[in-house]
């Protein structure tokens, strides 16, 4: 049986991943760290609210986020996920499709399991 930690941030990471999809922005906010620091593809740094903003905006639009692969490392009170993810969508009006890989670091805090930390790349089709 998993424990309860993993099977909370498995979870959080479904509705992670279902709010990108949607542009949910209410809960994308209850799901990021107000302190996120989070590494774009194109390797700037990104706030919680630079993320919301994205979304509310337009400015990145998700159409597929599908797990390929996850890797999860429980360490108490923060779970290490990597996920290998099929992506498509569009940033800054840009269409990409792809594999990517997500590496996020979520922290229990005393109001549930946040994302603090984040990095995004493209995973080389080879």
């Amino acid at each position: 049986m998993p424990v309860p930690a993993l099977t909370n941030v498995r979870a959080a990471e479904a509705a992670l991943r279902q709010a990108q999809l949607a542009g949910d922005v209410a809960t994308l906010a209850t799901l990021l760290d107000d302190a996120l620091v989070f590494t774009g593809p194109d390797g700037a740094l990104y706030s919680k609210q630079d993320d919301l903003n994205a979304h509310h905006e337009g400015t990145i639009r998700i159409t597929e986020l599908e797990p390929i692969d996850e890797h999860v490392q429980d360490f108490g009170d923060t779970v290490v996920v990597s996920v290998h993810m099929a992506m498509r969508g569009s940033f800054k009006g840009a269409p990409f499709a792809g594999p990517f890989r997500y590496t996020r670091i979520w922290h229990r805090r005393p109001d549930g399991w946040r994302v603090v930390a984040g990095h995004v790349s493209a995973v080389s089709s080879e």
